[in-house]
């Protein structure tokens, strides 16, 4: 049965972000009141495998440091 996307909060993906197996990300989601098949744990956990951060989202975590004395929005455009 498919989750309700609605009913998963961010602190939950960042829980299931963390699974090293599918029965990890099974026990997470039913001590958050959701059940999912091992089928379905399973074919979650290959998607997070195959997941490739976009353009957007690597700006997000990327962070970083410019040491350069010319600002970096003029060394970079």
């Amino acid at each position: 049965m498919p989750i309700d996307k609605t009913k998963i909060s961010k602190a939950m993906i960042d829980k299931a972000l963390k699974c090293e197996t599918a029965e990890e990300l099974m026990a997470i989601a039913k001590a958050e009141g959701l059940e999912i098949t091992k089928d379905e744990a399973e074919a979650y956990m290959a998607e997070m495998d195959n997941m490739e951060l976009d353009n957007a989202a690597l700006d997000k975590v990327a962070g970083g440091y410019c040491h350069r004395t010319t600002p970096c929005t003029e060394v970079f455009h």
